[in-house]
């Protein structure tokens, strides 16, 4: 379970990128990224889903689980910078797993509304 010190890390993360959303891209990387547009916040985080599915792969066989934990802090660091891109804060992302609690997996899955298929009708 998240404690209130890991929610507190988590919201000044927010609150960091936040600010430096609006900097110079010379002097903060988050700028840099917000400077370079969505689709390269987009290929930062598809670049470290990749690296946390290799550390995955890595701690599978080795036990070792350092590459792991470094990975997926850099998969959330992006995906917190890809959510600020969008003004969506953590709260909420917090607030929607909090809402299924105590909801089967499979239940909220199928309560979800269903997307059409990008594919021309026969």
């Amino acid at each position: 379970m998240m404690t209130a010190m890991n929610q507190d890390v988590l919201a000044e993360l927010a609150r960091v990128i936040e600010a430096r959303k609006g900097a110079s891209p010379e002097s903060s990387y988050v700028a840099s990224l917000h400077h370079k547009g969505l689709n390269k916040i987009l290929e930062k985080v598809g670049e470290e889903c990749t690296e946390t599915l290799l550390a995955a792969k890595d701690a599978a066989v080795s036990g070792a689980h350092d590459d792991l934990v470094y990975e997926t802090a850099d998969l959330w660091f992006h995906t917190l910078v890809m959510l600020s891109h969008f003004n969506v804060s953590p709260e909420q992302v917090l607030a929607e797993l909090a809402r299924r609690f105590n909801v089967s997996g499979h239940a909220e899955k199928a309560a979800r509304p269903q997307s059409t298929p990008n594919t021309p009708a026969e």
